[in-house]
């Protein structure tokens, strides 16, 4: 199975939008100081997701993006298929013509991964991902360094 920076982004992405999103939308801005995602990549992403109906958009001064609904009913896999991405484990890419138009040895075994990987990725959502303890733990450790980077800005000007 190959999931790219770009799904690993998007899954990302929607986690810290998840986390800081409570009341106000968030800036890309912000997100990409936090996850250390370049700012016009989120721009790409975000556009996708927008587009799949995952997150919504505010402009103007405190504008930014929100999750289109709760955190609880939006699915890892359905951040990753928003963005083009799959959980294929086969060469074949599920078409099972990996040799001579034919399936190959192992494409059961490789189909069968695929299923069990989107399953998985079916069952969890956002908000479960929130919950998780080494999730808080790394929030908390986002927002106490950037608080400082703002602070440290702040007091320079």
């Amino acid at each position: 199975m190959r999931l790219t920076t770009k799904g690993r982004y998007a899954v990302t992405a929607m986690l810290d939008l998840a986390v800081h999103a409570t009341e106000n939308p968030v800036p890309l801005a912000d997100i990409s100081q936090r996850q250390g995602i370049s700012l016009s990549y989120l721009e790409q992403l975000f556009a996708r997701l927008r587009k799949e109906g995952l997150v919504d958009s505010a402009r103007g001064p405190g504008g930014g993006y929100r999750l289109s609904r709760a955190s609880s009913e939006i699915t890892v896999v359905q951040v990753i298929s928003a963005i083009d991405e799959t959980v294929e484990a086969t060469r074949c890419g599920g078409l099972a013509n990996c040799q001579d138009g034919e399936p190959c040895l192992t494409h059961e075994l490789w189909a069968d991964l695929s299923r069990q990987i989107y399953d998985f990725l079916s069952g969890i959502n956002l908000a479960q991902l929130v919950e998780r303890r080494g999730v808080k733990e790394v929030v908390i450790r986002q927002d106490m360094l950037q608080q400082r980077r703002f602070a440290g800005g702040a007091t320079a000007v």
